[in-house]
């Protein structure tokens, strides 16, 4: 009995170490690695799947930040998570006029490959995404 159960228990560790969110740095591909390890020399990072991209997310200079990189290696988007009170006054009068029980929690800033910025806050479970006039531009399933 106790074999059975050291054999039950064994498997189910097994299993659920691969039922993890977090990609191991392994399965990333190397030109995504190369990218990051070019663009932030020395700084550590958890690497996650995003659709077909690879996410690393770090600290620099103190304040969160993620990188989305595709397969080939090109940065598709920075996010760095700035202070709530960072965010415009269009931005904040949208939230109050729109989510009016609502606060907002996180804030980030984010810029694409092609330098567009987009400011993200972060209401109830979803993410409110503005232009960098402080146009709401879509709302995102946190």
């Amino acid at each position: 009995m106790n074999k059975a159960f050291l054999i039950v228990l064994t498997a189910a560790i097994f299993v659920l170490s691969g039922c993890s969110g977090k990609f191991k740095e392994s399965q990333v591909p190397a030109t995504a690695k190369q990218t990051f390890e070019k663009n932030y020399p020395g700084i550590k990072g958890t690497w996650d799947k995003e659709g077909n991209n690879y996410e690393v997310s770090f600290k620099k200079d103190g304040k969160n930040t993620s990188v989305v990189i595709d397969d080939s290696g090109t940065i598709v988007e920075t996010e760095t998570d700035i202070p709530v009170t960072d965010l415009s006054a269009t931005v904040q009068d949208y939230v109050k006029q729109h989510y009016r029980d609502k606060v907002i929690k996180e804030a980030s800033m984010i810029t694409k490959a092609n330098g567009e910025v987009n400011y993200e806050a972060e209401v109830g479970d979803k993410d409110l995404i503005f232009d960098a006039n402080g146009k709401f531009l879509e709302e995102e399933k946190d």
